[in-house]
């Protein structure tokens, strides 16, 4: 039997070998399995991407508008200027719910004004915002990154070109 091997290469060498790639492969294939379960799928113009919200007259001056697929809210300022809110609570990450232009976190009770200021604590902060810009006319919102604020500022919205800021 060992006459078929190549020289220097013993039976025991072989399958030591043999053993080690085929654990490198078994592991390697749980490794990538794994990594795809643990890394959430970005679908295109879903949330973590890249998200249309319509053009900017689709939303009138102090209008808050909830965009589904990008898990955010539009809120419409009433000087025009746009601010994409997330609708994850900063206190400890429920989803706060719009009522009458106020959002309402219903798990701990805290309260925001359409800029996503805190009004009734125990939010720590504001609520996160998106960026928003505009492409061939269309309002589109970064939901890849959130943007976390201690207060808000008038240079925190966006303003269409055509609509001064």
């Amino acid at each position: 039997m060992d006459k078929v091997l190549p020289k220097g290469i013993t039976r025991r060498t072989f399958l030591g070998l043999t053993w080690t790639a085929s654990l490198v492969g078994l592991f390697g294939q749980i490794g990538a399995a794994l990594y795809q379960y643990l890394t959430p799928p970005v679908a295109p113009g879903g949330f973590g991407a890249m998200v249309e919200a319509g053009s900017p007259e689709d939303f009138a001056p102090g209008t808050v508008t909830y965009v589904r697929q990008g898990r955010f809210y539009l809120a419409r300022l009433e000087d025009g200027g746009i601010l994409a809110l997330w609708q994850r609570c900063p206190h400890l990450g429920c989803t706060v719910r719009e009522i009458e232009g106020q959002f309402y976190c219903p798990c701990h009770n805290s309260a925001f004004t359409p800029q996503g200021e805190v009004v009734n604590g125990p939010a720590p902060r504001p609520l996160d915002l998106f960026a928003v810009s505009l492409q061939e006319g269309k309002l589109v919102v970064d939901t890849s990154n959130p943007i976390q604020r201690e207060a808000f500022e008038a240079s925190q919205a966006f303003f269409p070109p055509d609509e001064g800021g």
